[in-house]
């Protein structure tokens, strides 16, 4: 899925460089097959379409999601999504969807709805969609850092807080500093801890592959979208 390719880049840089994005693993470089996702069932099909119409007209810009307490935490990634987040939303509901996904043009294109896995050993079974559409996330920790250019971004997992003594449920700008990713404190603009979560990835915008596919051949990246891991 598509957060699982962020969090594969997560996952390699904080091994490596302590960097970032979101899990499984897959050969640097290497582009992922355009493979479509199961066709949607009619109770599926009543939720993605219900949802989409409703964000879309209720977060359809960027703007709109900033007044509603979402905020950007990456880069533009290999389908073409920046994501936003709030973290107040980490157990959602249809109508609060823990993160949005924009394109560089500001158009809203698909979302992420979530459950806290302290909340459910198993795949929720949510909304009419079936538990094998969601994924799993483990636990890591976000950070912005303020550049002349705008907000860069970042972030670690464990292994990473193990050696500097961090909490991923509690990450601070110190915790930045300690990486080596920041010289001091001001230059933190957020940090933020992502747990473990199940997830449901949807495209708000039409996709030939499927709502809850990983790639929509519709969303084109622009040159400096991040190459897949």
């Amino acid at each position: 899925m598509r957060t699982q390719m962020f969090e594969n880049r997560l996952l390699v840089a904080a091994l490596s460089s302590l960097a970032l994005a979101i899990a499984p693993s897959a050969t640097l470089g290497a582009a992922s097959p355009a493979t479509p996702s199961p066709a949607l069932s009619a109770s599926e099909k009543t939720f993605v379409d219900g949802v989409t119409r409703d964000l879309q007209s209720r977060f359809g810009t960027t703007e709109a999601a900033t007044k509603a307490g979402y905020f950007r935490y990456t880069n533009e990634d290999s389908t073409g999504a920046i994501s936003w987040v709030n973290t107040s939303y980490w157990k959602s509901d249809p109508k609060h969807p823990a993160q949005l996904w924009f394109d560089v043009k500001g158009r809203l294109i698909g979302a992420d709805f979530s459950l806290p896995k302290a909340d459910s050993a198993t795949a929720p079974d949510l909304w009419g969609v079936s538990n094998s559409r969601w994924i799993t996330i483990e636990q890591h920790a976000h950070f912005g850092l303020k550049a002349a250019s705008g907000i860069t971004y970042g972030g670690f997992g464990k292994k990473s807080a193990a050696k500097i003594g961090a909490s991923l449920a509690n990450p601070t700008p110190a915790d930045v500093v300690k990486l080596g990713k920041a010289k001091s404190l001001d230059d933190v603009a957020f940090t933020f801890e992502y747990p473990a979560i199940w997830d449901l990835q949807v495209w708000l915008v039409p996709n030939p592959l499927g709502a809850f596919a990983e790639q929509n051949p519709n969303v084109i990246p622009s040159k400096t979208a991040e190459k897949e891991m």
